[in-house]
C-alpha cells in the first residue's frame, strides 16, 4: 500500500485480537520510530517495547481508554498484545513533543502496513508506569502506542459540529473529521 493510502486508512483501534505480533513487524516499527525526523537532530527519544504477558498487564493497568465512548475501549481479552512506550531523554531535550508526534506516526503507519492496528495513548498513570517499567527520572514518558491485530473497525465520518466519536449498532467506531475546505486556508487566513 502506498503512503497516502496508509494515511487515509489509519484509524485508532481500541479492541484487539489475542494474536501475537510477529517480532519482525515489531522490529520494523522500532526502526520506523528510530528513523523519524528529530528537531535539531537531537534524537532525544528512546522506546520501550512491551510484548510479554506480565509486562502487558502492568502497562494496561496504567492506561485510560475511550474518553468519549466507553464501549469503544477494550474489554478483557481485547487488550493490546504489544505497546511501544515513547520516552524523551530530558538530558538531550526539554521539549521533544514534535519528535514524539513524528515517531508515533511512523510507528502507527509501519504497523498498519503490516496489518497491525494501533491506538496512541496519552492518558497514562505515568508515575506507576515509570516504576513498573524501571524508567529513570532522566526520562519522561511521552506517549504509549497500543498495538494488535484489529478486532473492531473504525471509520472517518462527516464532521457535524461535534468531535466526539461514536459507536454504531454494529460496533463500528465513527470518527468525525473536519472537511478539507474547513481546515485549509490559501495564501492567508
Amino acid at each position: 500500500m502506498d503512503a497516502f493510502e496508509l494515511i487515509k486508512k489509519r484509524r485508532t483501534i481500541r479492541k484487539f485480537q489475542r494474536r501475537p505480533i510477529e517480532r519482525c513487524i515489531l522490529d520494523g516499527c522500532m526502526e520506523a520510530a528510530r528513523l523519524a525526523p528529530s528537531a535539531r537532530n537531537l534524537q532525544p527519544l528512546e522506546f520501550i517495547l512491551v510484548a510479554k504477558p506480565a509486562a502487558l498487564e502492568k502497562v494496561f493497568a496504567c492506561t485510560l481508554w475511550a474518553g468519549y465512548e466507553k464501549e469503544a475501549g477494550p474489554k478483557k481479552g481485547e487488550d493490546p498484545v504489544a505497546y511501544v512506550i515513547i520516552l524523551s531523554n530530558r538530558r538531550l531535550s526539554d521539549d521533544a513533543k514534535l519528535d514524539v508526534g513524528l515517531a508515533a506516526e511512523n510507528i502507527m503507519l509501519a504497523a498498519l502496513n503490516a496489518g497491525v492496528a494501533s491506538c496512541p495513548l496519552g492518558a497514562l498513570d505515568r508515575p506507576t508506569l515509570a516504576v513498573a517499567l524501571g524508567i529513570p527520572e532522566t526520562h519522561a514518558i511521552e506517549l504509549a502506542i497500543a498495538l494488535g491485530y484489529p478486532k473492531q473497525q473504525s471509520v472517518a465520518d462527516t464532521f457535524n459540529g461535534d468531535v466526539k466519536y461514536w459507536l454504531d449498532d454494529e460496533g463500528i467506531v465513527h470518527i468525525p473529521k473536519r472537511a478539507l475546505k474547513d481546515v485549509v486556508h490559501e495564501e492567508r487566513f
